[in-house]
C-alpha cells in the first residue's frame, strides 16, 4: 500500500481500511524482527572473529580486521533499515490505533487539527509518540499535545528520553547502577504509580 500518495495534500483518512493497516503493521513488524536478528547474528560474527585474533599473527589478525570491517559495514546498513523500518512501523500502528478512534475524533477539535497540519507534520508527529495500549482519554491528550507543539519541541522530547536510556544505559555498564535498578527505572510499572 503507498501511503505517501494517500496524502499528497491532505491527510485523507477516509480512504485508508484498518485491515489494509493491519496487513502493513504485521508487515514491518515481521521485517523489523528478521532484521534484529540478522543484526543480532553479525554482532556475533564480530565477536567471534575477534576473539580469533586474539593471539593470531599478523596476517591473520590483518585479514580479520578486514573481515571485522566489512561486517561492520554491513551491520550499520542493517541498523539504518532497521530504524527507517522502525519508524514506519510506528507511524501505521498509530496510524491503524487513529483510525480505529476515528469517528470519537471527529466529534472533538483534535480532528480539525489533524485534517489541517501538513502531511509530512503529520506522519512525523505519529512517528514520535506512542499511542499503542492507551485508552480514548489518553490518545486525545496525546493527539492534543503533538498537534499544539512545535515540531521542534517534540523533537527536543524525543532526544531527551534517547538521552535518558543511554545515560541509564552508560551507568549500569560502569557498575554504578544495577540492572534491577536500571530495570525498575525504564519500567512501565513506574509510570502507571
Amino acid at each position: 500500500m503507498d501511503f505517501k500518495n494517500l496524502f499528497k495534500k491532505t491527510n485523507n483518512l477516509d480512504k485508508l481500511r484498518v485491515s489494509e493497516l493491519q496487513e502493513e503493521e504485521l508487515r514491518l513488524k515481521s521485517r523489523i524482527n528478521r532484521l534484529r536478528k540478522e543484526i543480532d547474528g553479525i554482532e556475533r560474527e564480530k565477536k567471534k572473529l575477534f576473539n580469533d585474533g586474539v593471539g593470531a599473527d599478523m596476517i591473520k589478525k590483518k585479514m580479520i580486521a578486514q573481515e571485522l570491517k566489512q561486517l561492520d559495514m554491513s551491520g550499520k546498513l542493517k541498523i539504518k533499515n532497521f530504524l527507517t523500518l522502525h519508524k514506519q512501523y510506528m507511524f501505521v500502528s498509530n496510524l491503524v490505533i487513529v483510525k480505529k478512534y476515528q469517528r470519537d475524533l471527529q466529534i472533538t477539535p483534535v480532528w480539525s487539527k489533524i485534517q489541517s497540519v501538513s502531511p509530512e507534520a503529520f506522519e512525523s508527529a505519529l512517528i514520535k509518540v506512542n499511542l499503542s495500549g492507551k485508552g480514548f482519554e489518553n490518545i486525545l491528550d496525546d493527539l492534543n499535545r503533538i498537534f499544539a507543539m512545535d515540531l521542534s519541541d517534540s523533537d527536543t522530547d524525543v532526544d531527551e528520553a534517547e538521552k535518558q536510556m543511554f545515560d541509564i544505559w552508560s551507568s549500569v555498564e560502569a557498575g554504578s547502577l544495577d540492572v534491577s535498578e536500571a530495570e525498575n527505572l525504564i519500567s512501565m510499572d513506574k509510570e502507571i504509580e
